[in-house]
C-alpha cells in the first residue's frame, strides 16, 4: 500500500482511508497518536510534545519506550511495500502527508485561495471556495481523541480558523448581494457565539440591507446586554458606530453592486435526495474540469454517472458566469437533431435554416458555459462530432458527459466512475457511519421503511448485502425499498438465489457490474405481479415521463383495464420502479433509464413493442389533433405549455412514424397539428418541425390530398418565415397543383391564405388585404377557428402596412376583439402587436409604444420566444416614431441581436424589412453615425432586450 493511498480527516471524529476504505484504529493512544502527529504533519514533533499530547502532565514511567511501541502499532497499521508514512527522526517522529490527503491542509488552501480571488473581487468565487472549504467540516475536531491537551490547546485554534472562514463568506456575500440568504447563517452563529461582536456586526448588516431596520437595531440592544452581563464591558468602537448609521440610516450602508455583473443560472435540476459519499470522486472531477475541456464519466448502468455529474456541475457551476446548462440526450431518438437538441436544453431560441451546429457555434463563441452532456452512449460519434466542433470554436466551453463509452475527441479526459464503497470482507464491521454505500442503503431505507436500523444484530448482513450488490447505487436503492417488508438476511437470500440462477442459465457474460445490475432488476422484476410486470413493460415505451392520462390510454392490456392502470402505478412507484413528481397540475411519472431499457427488452420479448407504440403514436396524434381544434381559446397556452412538456414523447412518436414499422400519414398529421398549434414557433424549433413535415410528406405519397396539401403549405409558411423564398415557393407550387387538382374546400382555403401571405410578405402586394379576408372566411365556414384567427392576424398586418388608415384601425380592433372573444392569451398578445401597428403607422406611436410593451410583458409571461422577437422590432420603430432617437438606436441593436440569434432573415418579409430599414434611417440622420454606433453597440451587448423594451436598463451588457 502506498502512502498516497492514504486519507486523513481532523476537521470532526479522526478518520483515516485507504483507497477509499476505513483504516480501523481501535487502540485510544494510536488515535491520540496519529492525531498529535497530523496537527504538525510533514513536520517534526518532538518527543516531549508527543507524551504531553498522550498523558498530559502525568507520564507513566517508561513514557519513551512506551511512545515507541505505539508508533510501531501504527506503523503497522499504516504500513505497506514503501514502509509507510511515519518517520523517525532525531528529536521525535513525523508523518508523511501527500498533498491533499489531509482535510485541514484542503481547508487551508481553499480558504487561501478565496482570500486571493476576494482581494481580486471575485466575489462569486471566493464564496463558492469558501463553501468547499466549509464542506470538509464534518464535527468538532479530536471529539473522540483522548487527549485534553489537544482538544483545550489545538482545537480552539482549528475552530477560530472555521470561524474566520464562516466571517469571509459572509463578506464575499454580501458583495454578492445575498443579505437574505446569509440571514440563517448568522443567526446561528450569533447564537453559538454569543460574545462575536463581527458576527452581530454582519448580522445587523444582513438584516439592514434586508429592509429590517428596526430587527437591526433589536440585534444592537441584545448584544449590548450580554456584553454588559457576562463581561461588564459596552460593545467596541466598530459595532457603536454601525448602530449609530443604522440609527440615521446610512446611505453608504446599502447594498453594493457585484463587480462580476449579472450571472446566468443555467438549468441543472435540484436535487431531490441526499447525495452520499464520492467526495474524492467530486474533487478529481472538479479539478479535471478546471484543466480539461472535456471529461467523460465512464461506467455500466446504474453506477451513478449523472448524479455525480450534476453535483460536480452544480459545486463548479461559480467559475462560469453564463451558467451550468443539463442536455439529457436519453431521450433522443435521431442522432441527426442532436445539435438540436442540445439548442432546445440551452435555451437558443432559433427559426433560422442555418445548421444547429452554427447556432451552437454562434451562441457558445463568447460564452463561458458548462455544459452537461447526460447518456450519450446512444448517440456517442454524433455527440463526439458535435463536441469536436464546438470545442474548437468556443474556448470557454466545458463539457462534462456521462456515457457506457468514450466519445473519441481529442483531449477527451476519461474519467470511469466506480461503484460506492463497499465494507471490508466479513469479520470487519461495516461502519454505516463512514462506508458508502451502507450510508446510501441506510438513508434510502429511512425514506421507505422509516423503522429499520443499524444495529449489532444486523450490521454484518447489511456489510455483506452491500458487498453483494457490488456498490452500484442503484441496485442497493432498490434493494432499500425492500427493507419495509424482509430483514437484511432475507434479502441475501432472495439475491443469493437470484444470482445462482444468472450464473446457471449460462449467461454470466458481461462484466461484474452489469451481471449484478441485472440481477437485481431482474429480482425487482420477479418481485412485481403479472400486471405490475406488464405495466412496467407498457410504460417504457414512454420518453422523458408520462401522465396518468397517457398511461390509461396507452398501456392497458388483458389483464389490466384502465381502471386499474392508477392502482398499478402506485405499486410500482413504491417499488421505486417510477417516480412521481406532484408538483404541477398533473402528476408525472419518470423512470430511471436503466429500468426503461430494461422495460423495452422485456416489452420485446412478450412480443408487445410494435402494437404499443403503434397506441402511443395514436394517442399523441389525438392529442396534438384537440390542440390544434382548440386553439384560439381560453385553453390555448396551458395546451402550448403541455405540448412542450410532451416534446420527448411527441418526437419519438414522430421517430415511430417515420421509421420501422409506424404510419407515415400518422406522423404527417401529428407534424401539420404541431404546426397549427404554433408550436414550433412558440419552442423555437421552426427547424425541427420543417424537418418533420418534408420527412413524413416523402414517405407518405399516397396520404389524403387535402392533408398534404395542408402539410406542404404549412412547409412552406415555415419555409417563409425562415427566409428561405426559394423553398417556400416550390412547397407552395406543389400544393397549389395537387390542391387544384383535388377540388377539396379545406385545400382550397388553405391555398388562398398561403397566396394571400405570399402576396404580403414577399411582394407587398395590397391585394393580399382581400386573399387574407377570403381566406379567413373559408376558415370561419369550415369551423377551422385556429386556421381563421390566423388569417385574421395577416389580414389586419397587411391592412396596417399596405392598407389606409380607416381599414388598418379597423382590423387592428376587430384582431382584439376576436382573441378577446375566444379567451386567447397567446392569440390576444399578438392582438395588441397588431394593434399597435395600426397606430403606429397610421394613429398614435405613444399609444403604439403602450400596445407593444403590453404585447411583450404578456409573451414573455408565457415564454413565446417567437413574439418577443417581433415585439423588440416593433418596439425600436414606434420609439423611433416618437421622437426618442437614443433610445431607438438601443433598441435597434438589442432587436437586431435577437433577429441574428433566433436567425430570423428581414430580408425575405418585405414589409417587415422595408420599415426596419426607414426606422434605421431615421434614427441614424437624427443622431449621427458616432452617436448611432454607439447607442446601437449598447443595445446589442445589452443581456435582457426584453427589460430595455419594457423600460429598463438592460441590467448590464456580456
Amino acid at each position: 500500500m502506498r502512502i498516497t493511498e492514504f486519507e486523513y480527516r481532523l476537521l470532526g471524529p479522526l478518520e483515516v482511508l485507504s483507497g477509499g476504505r476505513p483504516v480501523e484504529m481501535r487502540a485510544a493512544k494510536q488515535r491520540a497518536l496519529l492525531a498529535s502527529l497530523l496537527v504538525d504533519a510533514n513536520k517534526v514533533v518532538p518527543t516531549d510534545t508527543l507524551i504531553a499530547r498522550l498523558w498530559e502532565d502525568e507520564p507513566p514511567d517508561g513514557a519513551r519506550n512506551a511512545l515507541q511501541n505505539y508508533v510501531l502499532r501504527l506503523r503497522r497499521t499504516l504500513s505497506g511495500p514503501s514502509g509507510g508514512p511515519i518517520r523517525t527522526c532525531a528529536d521525535g517522529y513525523l508523518v508523511d502527508v501527500p498533498e491533499g490527503a489531509l482535510d485541514l491542509h484542503r481547508f487551508d488552501a481553499l480558504v487561501t485561495r478565496a482570500r486571493s480571488a476576494a482581494a481580486a473581487q471575485a466575489a462569486e468565487r471566493a464564496s463558492a471556495l469558501l463553501g468547499e472549504a466549509l464542506a470538509l467540516w464534518r464535527g468538532e475536531p479530536f471529539s473522540d481523541v483522548p487527549s485534553e491537551r489537544l482538544r483545550l490547546d489545538v482545537a480552539p485554534a482549528l475552530n477560530e480558523r472555521r470561524l474566520g472562514a464562516l466571517e469571509l463568506r459572509t463578506d464575499a456575500d454580501f458583495r454578492l448581494g445575498r443579505h437574505t440568504d446569509v440571514l440563517p447563517r448568522l443567526r446561528e452563529l450569533t447564537d453559538a457565539h454569543p460574545l462575536q461582536e463581527r458576527f452581530w456586526a454582519q448580522r445587523m448588516l444582513a438584516l439592514y440591507r434586508s429592509g429590517r431596520q428596526g430587527e437591526a437595531l433589536d440585534c444592537y440592544r441584545t448584544v449590548s446586554g450580554l456584553l454588559r452581563e457576562e463581561l461588564g464591558v459596552n460593545p467596541g468602537p466598530e459595532l457603536w458606530q454601525l448602530h449609530q448609521r443604522v440609527l440615521t440610516a446610512d446611505p453608504s450602508l446599502t447594498t453594493p453592486t457585484s463587480p462580476e455583473g449579472p450571472r446566468t443560472e443555467g438549468n441543472l435540476p435540484a436535487e431531490t435526495t441526499t447525495f452520499i459519499g464520492r467526495e474524492s470522486m467530486l474533487r478529481r472531477t472538479r479539478k479535471l474540469l478546471e484543466n480539461a475541456r472535456l471529461v467523460t464519466l465512464t461506467g455500466p448502468g446504474g453506477v451513478g454517472k449523472t448524479r455525480l455529474a450534476l453535483r460536480a456541475a452544480a459545486e463548479a457551476s461559480w467559475a462560469f458566469p453564463h451558467g451550468a446548462w443539463l442536455a439529457d440526450l436519453a431521450p433522443l431518438t435521431e442522432p441527426q437533431l442532436l445539435d438540436r437538441a442540445v439548442a432546445e436544453a440551452l435555451g437558443i431560441p432559433d427559426q433560422s435554416l442555418r445548421p444547429g451546429t452554427e447556432v451552437l457555434v454562434e451562441h457558445l463563441r463568447e460564452r463561458q458555459l458548462l455544459l452537461v452532456l447526460d447518456n450519450c452512449e446512444h448517440v456517442a460519434e454524433a455527440a463526439g462530432q458535435l463536441l469536436s466542433t464546438l470545442l474548437a470554436a468556443a474556448p470557454g466551453l466545458r463539457v462534462l458527459a456521462t456515457s457506457r463509452q468514450g466519445l473519441r475527441v481529442p483531449g477527451e479526459y476519461l474519467l470511469p466512475v466506480p461503484p460506492l464503497v463497499v465494507p471490508q470482507d466479513r469479520g470487519a464491521p461495516p461502519e454505516p457511519g463512514r462506508c458508502e454505500a451502507v450510508r446510501l442503503l441506510a438513508d434510502r431505507a429511512e425514506a421507505c421503511a422509516p423503522h429499520f436500523r443499524i444495529t449489532g444484530r444486523n450490521e454484518e448482513a447489511v456489510g455483506r448485502l452491500c458487498r453483494r450488490l457490488d456498490g452500484i447505487p442503484l441496485a442497493i436503492e432498490l434493494a432499500a425499498v425492500r427493507l419495509g417488508a424482509l430483514s437484511a438476511e432475507e434479502i441475501l437470500e432472495r439475491l443469493d438465489d437470484r444470482f445462482r440462477l444468472l450464473s446457471d442459465t449460462g449467461k454470466p457474460t458481461g462484466p461484474r457490474h452489469q451481471r449484478t445490475l441485472r440481477g437485481v432488476v431482474d429480482w425487482s422484476h420477479d418481485l412485481c405481479d403479472e400486471r405490475e410486470k406488464r405495466l412496467w413493460a407498457g410504460v417504457s415505451v414512454f420518453s422523458g415521463g408520462f401522465d396518468l392520462a397517457a398511461a390509461e390510454a396507452v398501456c392497458p392490456g388483458e389483464d389490466t383495464t384502465r381502471e386499474d392502470i392508477v392502482d398499478v402505478l402506485a405499486a410500482l412507484a413504491h417499488k421505486s420502479v417510477l417516480t412521481v413528481d406532484t408538483t404541477g397540475p398533473r402528476a408525472r411519472y419518470r423512470m430511471l433509464e436503466t429500468l426503461r431499457q430494461y422495460g423495452q427488452c422485456r416489452l420485446q420479448e412478450l412480443g408487445g413493442d410494435v402494437p404499443l407504440r403503434r397506441r402511443h403514436c395514436a394517442y399523441y396524434a389525438e392529442m396534438t389533433a384537440r390542440a390544434a381544434e382548440r386553439w384560439c381559446g381560453p385553453d390555448e397556452v396551458a395546451w402550448l405549455s403541455r405540448l412542450r412538456l410532451e416534446s420527448p414523447n411527441l418526437r419519438a412518436a414522430l421517430d415511430f412514424c417515420v421509421t420501422g414499422e409506424g404510419d407515415a400519414t400518422v406522423g404527417l398529421g401529428i407534424a401539420a397539428n404541431l404546426t397549427r398549434t404554433r408550436y414550433w414557433f412558440f419552442s423555437s424549433s421552426l427547424g425541427e418541425g420543417r424537418h418533420w413535415l418534408t420527412r413524413a410528406l416523402d414517405l407518405a405519397p399516397t396520404a389524403p390530398a387535402p392533408l398534404r396539401v395542408g402539410c406542404l403549405a404549412l412547409a412552406a409558411w415555415i419555409a417563409l418565415c425562415q427566409g428561405d423564398q426559394s423553398a417556400a415557393e416550390r412547397f407552395l407550387a406543389d400544393a397549389v397543383r395537387l390542391g387544384q387538382d383535388s377540388g377539396d374546400g379545406e385545400a382550397l382555403a388553405v391555398l388562398t391564405y398561403m397566396e394571400g401571405a405570399f402576396a404580403f410578405l414577399v411582394h407587398a402586394d395590397a391585394r393580399s388585404i382581400a386573399l387574407l379576408r377570403r381566406a379567413r372566411e373559408c376558415f370561419r365556414a369550415g369551423g377551422q377557428v385556429g386556421d381563421a384567427h390566423m388569417a385574421t392576424m395577416l389580414w389586419a398586418m397587411a391592412a396596417a402596412f399596405l392598407g389606409e388608415r380607416e381599414l388598418a384601425l379597423e382590423a387592428g380592433r376587430e384582431y382584439v376583439t376576436e382573441a378577446d372573444t375566444h379567451g386567447a392569451g397567446w392569440a390576444h398578445s399578438w392582438g395588441l402587436w397588431g394593434m399597435g401597428l395600426a397606430e403606429l403607422r397610421h394613429g398614435d406611436p405613444h399609444r403604439a409604444v403602450a400596445l407593444f410593451r403590453d404585447s411583450l410583458r404578456r409573451q414573455r409571461a408565457i415564454g413565446d420566444r417567437w413574439g418577443t422577437v417581433w415585439g423588440m422590432e416593433a418596439m425600436a420603430w414606434a420609439v423611433a416614431a416618437t421622437g426618442d432617437h437614443g433610445r431607438a438606436a438601443r433598441l435597434i441593436g438589442a432587436a437586431c441581436r435577437l433577429l441574428r440569434t433566433t436567425g430570423v432573415a428581414l430580408t425575405g418579409l418585405r414589409p417587415l424589412h422595408e420599415a426596419h430599414a426607414e426606422t434605421e434611417r431615421l434614427v441614424r440622420r437624427a443622431l449621427g453615425e458616432r452617436a448611432f454606433a454607439a447607442a446601437f453597440a449598447e443595445g446589442a451587448a445589452t443581456r435582457d432586450a426584453l427589460r430595455l423594451a419594457l423600460g429598463g436598463t438592460g441590467c448590464g451588457t456580456g
